[in-house]
């Protein structure tokens, strides 16, 4: 993708659903760099301007959906505020992973650190998030977690409260890149080059999207590309990791994510 050219998944006269990638904010920040919408209205050369129905963290990654008018804003609003609206991410995560499955619900506050939130079972707002363990590599492990609620950083602060931080992440875990050498036996360099990260961006991704059909939209279903350092740092995992083919639980979720299709067969 060429710098500040949005990956678009789909559109039409009510919607556009993007590839968000990481770095770019959904609102206006203090950096004062375009964000999202100023982005795709420019790429677009729309008139009328588009209108957020969600939103993702700017170090996030993935599907993201905008409204081209007020009526659809208004509806898509509406199931995104009464929970009809499934979302599907990828975490890939260093920690212990307990069980296939598991569920966090804990509400969640501004902590008194800037920019950070916490769990604040006195003031904090509900928040419920479910995971799964897709992928287990030994010490990372890939979740699909699927966020009920939809509060700031909400998945990250979860996450960690179990002890399963992303495996990078600036604000609540580790900032160290993940490193193909760390994981594979007998790693050589090649001569006289330095070794590149595998990854060093935050390992979360919003993957999957999809609507009820009380949205009454043409499609309801998307799914959002791991962008190729993402990708490459799942299939190193898998390969080199002790126990190579049998990391995925289910080898199909592996090719489903290759060739960027919808996740099947989750029991979250």
């Amino acid at each position: 993708m060429k710098k500040d050219i949005i990956d678009i998944i789909y559109q039409d006269n009510d919607i556009i659903v993007i590839n968000k990638p990481v770095g770019v904010s959904v609102t206006k920040d203090r950096t004062g760099s375009p964000n999202i919408l100023e982005l795709l209205e420019k790429q677009l050369g729309v008139n009328e301007p588009l209108r957020l129905v969600h939103r993702l963290d700017k170090q996030t990654s993935g599907v993201m959906m905008v409204t081209r008018n007020i009526d659809c804003q208004r509806n898509i609003s509406e199931l995104f505020a009464k929970h009809l609206v499934s979302k599907v991410y990828l975490a890939l995560i260093d920690g212990y992973v307990p069980d296939v499955t598991g569920r966090v619900k804990m509400p969640i506050g501004s902590s008194k650190e800037q920019g950070k939130m916490r769990i604040d079972p006195r003031h904090g707002k509900p928040a419920e998030t479910y995971w799964q363990l897709l992928g287990d590599f030994g010490n990372l492990s890939l979740l699909a977690v699927r966020p009920i609620t939809g509060r700031t950083h909400q998945i990250r602060v979860h996450l960690t409260s179990r002890g399963m931080p992303l495996a990078i992440d600036p604000l609540y875990a580790s900032t160290k890149p993940i490193m193909l050498s760390d994981h594979k036996r007998g790693y050589r360099p090649v001569s006289g080059d330095e070794e590149r990260p595998l990854i060093d961006r935050m390992t979360l991704h919003a993957y999957q999207l999809d609507l009820p059909p009380e949205a009454g939209l043409k499609a309801c279903h998307f799914a959002a590309a791991l962008d190729k350092k993402f990708l490459a740092v799942i299939k190193m995992l898998a390969k080199h990791c002790p126990k190579r083919a049998r990391s995925f639980l289910n080898p199909e979720h592996l090719e489903m994510l290759i060739n960027n299709k919808p996740l099947t067969g989750l029991d979250i």
